[in-house]
């Protein structure tokens, strides 16, 4: 079998184990179902940007072309900094856009992947983000009517909480087993600002995650398209968005959104 086409984030369902799929213009990868088998995987040395699909040199902010890593509402400083999100003032690279993204919805969490960390996330993206973060265990702390708000909980939080996923313990495995979500969602009402705890909800539905993936390598190996143009293993599990390959090899497929590859199961 052989695809072609540009790369974008794994599409994931949580239906027991984690399903993924990848689609690459159109062309429809089950990853699942190619577990245990070769894989090949060949840039084509062209990169388009994923919002205007324009051919570029260089992808900025995992898929975009400069002018729109500028002026496209996907890529605004608050898509990583929440609390910088303005929007619920009227300020928006897109108006409309933001009142299906930002004016929504959001929950701040603590996720167990690598550690325990605190997030952000719209209701939409439940449990996507979970997935994407190569998460095993999530619970919703506290729900917000914008992005706004939930960032400066998370940013109060953050104070006593890790906000990052160290992406090399996450893909070997290594599980924290000594932490109970429920306790540390606790922990962080009693530790939060005052003005903050009337958003903290009393859902304490644990969400539990599994993937698919038949050995978890020892250390790991970060394959770069940039600097390698062609790879070829024996895929032996996803976790997140990365592809994880025998030898500890692992490819981080949201990185090199707009990449265009072609992909061949041998």
């Amino acid at each position: 079998m052989e695809y072609t086409g540009n790369l974008l984030k794994m599409k994931s369902e949580l239906s027991g184990v984690v399903h993924y799929s990848l689609n690459l213009n159109g062309n429809n990868l089950p990853v699942n179902d190619i577990i245990g088998k070769e894989l090949s995987i060949e840039y084509q040395h062209q990169i388009n940007c994923i919002r205007c699909g324009r051919k570029t040199n260089k992808s900025f902010f995992q898929g975009f072309c400069y002018p729109c890593f500028i002026n496209a509402p996907e890529a605004d400083e608050c898509i990583l900094r929440p609390e910088k999100c303005m929007a619920h003032e009227g300020i928006s690279r897109d108006m409309e856009w933001s009142k299906t993204h930002c004016l929504i919805d959001h929950y701040v969490y603590l996720a167990l992947s690598s550690g325990l960390k605190v997030g952000v996330t719209r209701n939409t993206q439940v449990p996507t983000r979970w997935i994407d973060q190569g998460a095993y265990q999530a619970v919703k702390i506290a729900k917000t009517p914008n992005r706004h708000i939930a960032g400066l909980i998370e940013v109060d939080l953050k104070n006593h909480f890790a906000d990052k996923t160290h992406w090399q313990r996450m893909l070997k495995n290594q599980i924290p087993g000594d932490i109970d979500l429920i306790e540390e969602k606790q922990k962080a009402y009693e530790l939060a600002d005052e003005e903050y705890r009337g958003y903290f909800i009393d859902d304490d539905e644990l969400t539990e995650i599994v993937y698919p993936v038949n050995n978890y390598p020892v250390k790991v190996k970060s394959i770069n398209l940039d600097k390698t143009d062609k790879f070829k293993g024996k895929l032996t599990g996803i976790k997140g968005q990365y592809l994880i390959f025998e030898g500890g090899f692992v490819f981080n497929v949201r990185k090199h959104n707009g990449y265009l590859v072609k992909i061949e199961v041998l």
